[in-house]
Formats: structure tokens, C-alpha cells, sequence
């Protein structure tokens, strides 16, 4: 059987609180970006809706780079 290290539950619940944080807001600040420049273009309705999701998944890939990043610092087994 493969040798594994213990899981560190402290690390585990900190990277979790931190993403459902950071999370948040990016996806909250990027989809909010995305409405307030559909808004002020005056674009069409799908058209801004089109906006606020590419703004959505822009935040959500920064989330994910933000938790490759804090997994590095805080590894969960070690």
C-alpha cells in the first residue's frame, strides 16, 4: 500500500473558509462589473447578461488560481 501522510484539518478548514471568502467576492466583484458595464453601454439584455457570465467565470477562474496559490502555503497532508 502507498505510505500517505495524515491530513492536517486545520489547513483543510482554513483553505475552505478562504475560498468560500475570497470566492465571493471575486465572483460578486466580477459579475457586478459585468452589469454595471452593461449598464453603462446600454447594451441589450442577453447582451449584458453575456457580459455579467463572462464576468462570473473570469472570477471563478481567479478563484481557482487563488487556491492552487494558498495550497502551496498551506499544504493539506505533510
Amino acid at each position: 500500500m502507498a505510505d500517505t501522510k495524515p491530513l492536517h484539518i486545520e489547513n483543510l478548514i482554513t483553505i475552505v473558509s478562504v475560498a468560500i471568502l475570497v470566492g465571493t467576492e471575486l465572483v460578486g466583484v466580477s459579475w457586478a462589473a459585468g452589469w454595471a458595464i452593461g449598464g453603462m453601454f446600454q447594451l441589450p439584455p442577453i447582451v449584458s447578461l453575456i457580459v455579467e457570465v463572462l464576468g462570473g467565470l473570469l472570477g471563478l477562474v481567479g478563484l481557482y488560481y487563488f487556491v492552487r496559490a494558498a495550497l502551496k502555503v498551506e499544504p493539506l497532508r505533510g
